[in-house]
């Protein structure tokens, strides 16, 4: 067997070490054209198969309805397709166009601990409403890397962040993500590495507490609430 070259991409660990800005991989745009194409023909392959079989179950049940079912077929069939493709193209082109800006748009930075400013998480996306997100480390509770089957495919993923205040049963979802990352694990890693040096101060779902014991986002909504209690009975004591 002849050698292989191996290609081996190093992540810019540098950029995320110093808080500077990094970006998504070329990668996502792609995924995200797919995405769209793939509900596109979905969209389409949908319409087509309710109108088939709706036509059929009605001649079915009351044939009275519809007489010649391929006649129907021979006459509608086409203009439901041709309709549903138009449709389709009102929206997927405008997406396909619009996908590469709105991805130029994203910026992620991560400050660590011996950063110039306070431990935090910055996400920055939004083509025509701009959106600037900073996640404190203290609020953070838990930390994901996510790859689903498109990620694979294009070889990136994404990490997933959640906080105390937004991790109830009530909210679905991470609070943040940061998307189309080629190096998602090593960002992942990272952040928990810095997590670990702020465990003096900061307790959160990643790190265990002194009594080794896990803090869910419950417990903390919980601990919030009774100390809520306390400064109420106090206020409402002084006010007696």
């Amino acid at each position: 067997m002849g050698d292989v070259e191996v290609k081996v991409i190093r992540p810019p660990m540098e950029n995320i070490r110093s808080g500077k800005v990094f970006r998504p991989s070329r990668a996502f745009v792609h995924k995200l054209w797919v995405k769209c194409i793939n509900v596109a023909v979905l969209v389409w392959c949908l319409a087509v198969l309710v109108f088939y079989f709706g036509a059929t179950a009605i001649h079915s049940v009351d044939p009275g309805e519809i007489p010649d079912l391929v006649a129907l077929f021979d006459e509608w069939l086409g203009p439901v397709m041709w309709w549903t493709l138009v449709v389709n193209m009102l929206w997927l082109v405008p997406a396909l166009v619009l996908i590469p800006f709105y991805v130029g748009t994203i910026e992620y930075s991560v400050i660590a601990k011996s950063g110039e400013a306070m431990p935090e998480i910055y996400v920055k996306k939004g083509l025509f409403t701009v959106t600037q997100n900073h996640v404190p480390f203290r609020t953070i509770t838990n930390i994901s890397s996510v790859a689903g089957v498109y990620d694979r495919f294009f070889g990136i993923g994404s990490v997933h962040i959640e906080t105390a205040g937004f991790s109830g049963q009530d909210q679905r979802g991470p609070e943040e993500t940061m998307e189309g990352i080629v190096f998602y694990d090593e960002v992942r890693d990272y952040i928990l590495q810095e997590l670990r040096k702020l465990r003096g101060t900061y307790v959160t779902t990643t790190e265990l507490n002194s009594n080794h014991e896990l803090l869910s986002p419950d417990d903390v909504n919980r601990e919030i609430l009774a100390t809520l209690r306390e400064i109420k009975e106090q206020l409402e004591e002084r006010e007696g």
